[in-house]
């Protein structure tokens, strides 16, 4: 019992009176959020899944556009009006954003519209309880209290958008990084008498190590050509969905090859040369870049010091002197 009141005194000290109650509501509420991402993530029960594949509702629609609809979570299924656009352009819009940044599950837009209301109300709710529990004896304006409540809730509303946006653009950094040795590898394959399908597969398993990212794409790109889709339309989606103008030429490149009868292997070695080219380019740039960071920080790190050592005993002196004068 001595353990309990020990804790019972530190909490009544630090918080107040209601210290212990405030610690068993929060972790009430963290048991809760628990339990909810617990369910969200729990796999559909296969008779409630079969149930709704002979609902009348279900059974008159097409194959095509049922299977669209499975493998999808039940409990984001009844907060779908919420959770996702109802306009289609922006639902697409959305869709391609998390694509983008390497999040391709059916439940992307919905999971990400509902991390943001989350992490939104508990930004208010951490906002909350910093005005009213810690500071509960400090009166604030009503800019200052508005800025302690709403700041974090809008803070936690926009990290979502802000961590989708850094991840494009890592993303994007990583399949330029790893493009040209993608396309001398896929000169190699085609030269040695590979197709472009099977040059795409084995550059997909060459690549799994050091740009996984790339390497998922060419995966995609691999099994749709399997699946029959349309050789064009596979590549035209693949540029699209990496966003990456270097690959975005390179589906252009391909498909007027394809389109004009040219050799491939030619046009692959003539449009590799070229992406090396790039790559130097962009190595010159950044070194170039170096110097100007440099100065900055060199400026900002050393000049203050420097103006210190100089002009503090020539202030010195002459408030002294000043000091002299009055007396």
């Amino acid at each position: 019992m001595s353990l309990f009141t020990t804790i019972e005194t530190t909490l009544t000290d630090q918080f107040g009176a209601f210290g212990p109650l405030l610690v068993l509501g929060f972790l009430g509420l963290l048991m809760v959020v628990i339990a909810a991402l617990l369910l969200l993530n729990q796999p559909e029960d296969p008779l409630k899944k079969l149930q709704r594949a002979q609902a009348p509702e279900t059974r008159g629609k097409p194959q095509k556009e049922r299977l669209r609809q499975n493998n999808r979570n039940e409990q984001l299924q009844k907060f779908a009006s919420f959770l996702e656009p109802q306009n289609a352009e922006e639902l697409s819009a959305m869709e391609l954003k998390l694509r983008q940044a390497g999040y391709n599950s059916k439940d992307a837009v919905r999971i990400f519209h509902f991390a943001q209301m989350s992490l939104g109300l508990a930004g208010l709710a951490l906002g909350l309880f910093y005005v009213y529990v810690l500071n509960a004896g400090f009166e604030f304006d009503t800019q200052a209290l508005m800025i302690r409540i709403i700041g974090p809730g809008g803070a936690g509303y926009m990290l979502p958008k802000y961590w989708v946006t850094r991840r494009i653009a890592e993303r994007k950094e990583q399949i330029e990084a790893g493009f040209p040795d993608s396309l001398d590898m896929m000169l190699v394959c085609v030269e040695a008498g590979q197709s472009l399908d099977q040059s795409i597969v084995r550059v997909a398993s060459e690549l799994q190590a050091s740009y996984p990212q790339l390497a998922y794409e060419f995966d995609i790109v691999a099994h749709e050509m399997k699946a029959g889709k349309d050789k064009e339309k596979v590549l035209r989606d693949m540029g699209t969905r990496c966003g990456v103008q270097d690959i975005s030429s390179f589906v252009t490149v391909m498909i007027q090859s394809a389109a004009f009868g040219t050799s491939i292997a030619e046009a692959l070695r003539v449009y590799a040369a070229e992406m090396r080219d790039k790559r130097v380019m962009r190595a010159e740039e950044a070194a170039n870049k170096l110097p100007v960071k440099m100065t900055l920080a060199t400026m900002m790190l050393t000049v203050p010091p420097l103006l210190i050592i100089l002009v503090g005993p020539s202030i010195k002196n002459i408030t002294n002197m000043g000091n002299m004068g009055t007396h």
